[in-house]
């Protein structure tokens, strides 16, 4: 949420950044679709039926850009452009049909942003990914 040294963002930017993210090749290539997205916010969805390994599951490679698609975008629709440093992916449990990958942002010091994004079949956790964003642009004064 901007402080009152840092403006609101526009619903065009915002809208722009999220069209941009879902209109990527490669989240077109996986079918990811943002569903909602704010600053430090971010519900995606996949159907993983096509990204199935050997063992009739959902590749971890799928998961785990499903979930870096959510921390990316949660990530860059506020105010800041940020990039990834650091991330982590926890594998819980298989998974077969539609997935979904809420991102939320956890912690910030004004140039580190820290996530946490939660993969869900319906209502088992298949995934907990964690990742830390640099910011690498300024802020608006």
């Amino acid at each position: 949420m901007p402080t009152a040294d840092q403006p609101f963002i526009k619903k065009e930017q915002e809208e722009s950044r999220i069209a941009a993210f879902n209109q990527s090749p490669f989240a077109q290539l996986l079918k990811m679709t943002i569903t909602e997205a704010h600053d430090g916010y971010a519900r995606v969805v996949m159907d993983c039926c096509q990204t199935l390994n050997p063992h009739d599951v959902a590749h971890g490679g799928a998961i785990f850009a499903l979930a870096d698609q959510a921390f990316g975008i949660a990530a860059n629709c506020g105010n800041a452009e940020r990039v990834a440093v650091s991330v982590h992916i926890q594998f819980i449990a298989p998974a077969t049909g539609s997935l979904v990958a809420i991102a939320n942002r956890v912690a910030d010091n004004g140039r580190f942003s820290t996530f946490r994004v939660m993969v869900h079949e319906g209502e088992r956790i298949i995934a907990e990914f964690d990742g830390v964003a640099i910011q690498t642009n300024p802020l608006p004064q």
